[in-house]
């Protein structure tokens, strides 16, 4: 570093005047800008242990309040982070799953990690510094900083990234500044999962940031965090890996209705546009994250959305997945809902009794045939003439469909019955004499 006086880097803190320790800072650092190789569990060179121990007594110079990061120690600090931990990852040969890292995988750890920990604990205790200057530090960890370190959430290894989501969660309270270009980014990496690679490991990690930085969000929101919503949030529920995050998602989204619970509406729309037809256990997670929505939603917003939203519930209790059958019929055991569905019987029940009924003489399943018996008995309790009115209207539409269904038979049967008496011969057309080419091919 220009302008720093050189001190012999293996010297101790202990050893050194209180002067000279600043300068001892730098030096350190700067002797660990040496990359190990750490490919052969077997081979340690002294070299290693020496770059390790020169580790350890950075982390507590720094942590007992020592240190002073003035502008040649943050560039000394950010340039040894930077050569240590920022590298591109091996690409990933393993099974055909859509996710970086699917639930049922085993996680892969880095060869590298024992280094590798010191050097986040020594960034995380740097971005942390109560008396960090942001002002010229911000030179420093900068954008490039900020990608590059989000590019390191594609790290297979979780005690990697779970550094990284506290590093980048202090970067982002500490660094106003950067605010936006971190949310920009994070939207970036989103928009890449969702539609184009569906690959991606860091995804539960980032969402997790982002619960607690959406829940300082001030009020009203802004334009922007609603795009966020709509645009990044919303369509997380698209991929097939949607469980290995969905805890954190859920949260996010319940983060923003608090806000506001008028983006309820939106939410709800956008669970329906991407409601799964063939994963069951996504279903499972749907109905879940639903119950949460609806617990928080206001009798307007939800007036909006019932009629598609009941819809889909109904078909979940006809699901021949007993778990999402059992699961659906569960909704009513919560008390705000079933406030909801009394509030609006009139449009609720139409929807929910013809369900009910199919259930009722096809379910094969005990357990839920059980629960639709108790819904009904509800549903009685709570308007018995809507419910025959409505099971009225029911048998009517059967009745029809049954003369509809006899009508088509008829029709078909006279069809056939005029076909048997038209000679075989008569429907074979003879054929047609290709034209002549007048061209030589």
């Amino acid at each position: 570093m220009a302008g720093v006086e050189a001190v012999e880097p293996n010297l101790s803190f202990k050893d050194v005047s209180n002067p000279q320790k600043q300068n001892l800072f730098i030096s350190k650092l700067n002797l660990c800008c040496e990359v190990s190789d750490f490919s052969d569990p077997d081979k340690t060179t002294a070299e290693q242990d020496l770059k390790r121990q020169t580790l350890i007594e950075l982390v507590d110079f720094v942590s007992s309040g020592s240190a002073k990061f003035n502008e040649p120690a943050i560039a000394a600090m950010c340039k040894m982070c930077a050569i240590n931990l920022f590298r591109a990852f091996p690409p990933k040969y393993r099974s055909n799953t859509t996710s970086g890292e699917a639930e049922d995988e085993e996680p892969m750890f880095d060869p590298a990690w024992s280094n590798l920990q010191l050097v986040y604990d020594l960034l995380l205790r740097f971005v942390s510094y109560s008396s960090l200057d942001a002002k010229v530090s911000k030179k420093y960890v900068d954008h490039s900083f900020i990608l590059r370190l989000l590019d390191l959430f594609e790290s297979e290894d979780p005690r990697e990234r779970d550094c990284l989501k506290t590093i980048l969660h202090r970067i982002y309270g500490k660094f106003m500044v950067h605010r936006p270009f971190i949310r920009k980014a994070v939207s970036n990496i989103i928009y890449r999962f969702v539609f184009e690679t569906e690959r991606h490991n860091g995804i539960a990690e980032l969402l997790e940031i982002f619960g607690s930085v959406i829940s300082g969000f001030a009020i009203p929101l802004k334009e922007e965090h609603k795009i966020f919503l709509w645009r990044a949030l919303i369509p997380l529920h698209k991929p097939k890996s949607v469980g290995v995050y969905h805890q954190q998602l859920t949260y996010c989204v319940v983060q923003f209705i608090d806000k506001d619970p008028k983006l309820a509406y939106s939410v709800i729309k956008g669970l329906l546009k991407y409601w799964p037809v063939t994963n069951s256990q996504k279903e499972l997670m749907f109905i879940s994250e639903l119950e949460e929505i609806m617990e928080m939603i206001s009798m307007a917003e939800f007036q909006k959305i019932m009629v598609p939203l009941f819809r889909r519930i109904a078909c979940c209790l006809n699901s021949s997945h007993y778990q999402v059958a059992e699961r659906a019929h569960l909704l009513w055991n919560n008390e705000h809902i079933l406030s909801l569905i009394t509030q609006n019987r009139q449009v609720i029940f139409p929807l929910i009794i013809p369900a009910l009924e199919r259930n009722s003489q096809n379910h094969w399943n005990q357990a839920v045939l059980n629960l639709t018996q108790n819904i009904r008995k509800m549903f009685c309790e709570m308007d018995e003439e809507l419910v025959l009115a409505c099971q009225r209207k029911l048998e009517e539409e059967n009745s029809q469909l049954s003369e509809a269904a006899e009508k088509r038979k008829l029709t078909w049967e006279r069809l056939e019955t005029a076909a048997s008496f038209q000679p075989a011969t008569a429907n074979i057309i003879p054929p047609v004499k290709p034209a002549a080419c007048p061209v030589a091919c």
